[in-house]
């Protein structure tokens, strides 16, 4: 009979990988919206406000056909057309930089670089507090989403580290001898 330690590790492993791929695929989907703010920043930087509501337009146009009440796409025209030229270098500014911040962080973090993670939560957690200050001001339920999908991040992020942590120790103890 094995000991009951080696036991309640051998139960836990399925839980810790799972969770870990949990990690990896959300670290995953955040990386690819993070591309997704570096294209949409150079493309701010590049449209002008005509060519913006024009795409904005198309792309709503089909919806807004089939549902005139249509809350996202309603909401998203408007956003469009209501968009000043600094506002819009200023999205364009902080989508681009949010963006590069952020995949430079998860691909540090998909190699498990252990200097990463203290940044990696350190950044997240800056995010949070400008996104809770901005929507203090804008009301935006999107903000809030994006929010608390940040904060589910961070605290993968912490135990992601102290597992990578407490698995590189008695390594390091070994390294010794």
């Amino acid at each position: 009979m094995p000991p009951p330690l080696a036991a309640a590790r051998a139960q836990a492993a399925p839980i810790e990988s799972t969770r870990r791929l949990l990690f990896r695929l959300c670290l995953s989907f955040k990386a690819l919206l993070s591309v997704l703010e570096i294209v949409a920043g150079v493309l701010g930087f590049v449209l002008s406000q005509h060519a913006i509501v024009r795409f904005v337009t198309v792309l709503t146009q089909d919806e807004l056909t089939r549902n005139l009440d249509d809350w996202f796409a309603q909401s998203l025209r408007q956003a469009a057309e209501d968009l000043s030229i600094g506002s819009q270098r200023f999205a364009a500014l902080y989508l681009l930089s949010h963006g590069i911040v952020k995949t430079t962080l998860i691909v540090g973090l998909l190699r498990q670089r252990l200097a990463y993670y203290p940044l990696s939560i350190l950044a997240f957690g800056l995010f949070v507090v400008y996104q809770l200050f901005r929507f203090q001001t804008t009301h935006s339920m999107w903000l809030l989403i994006l929010t608390a999908v940040d904060i589910v991040i961070i605290a993968m992020t912490v135990q992601e580290y102290r597992y990578l942590r407490q698995r590189s120790q008695p390594m390091a103890g070994l390294n010794a001898l």
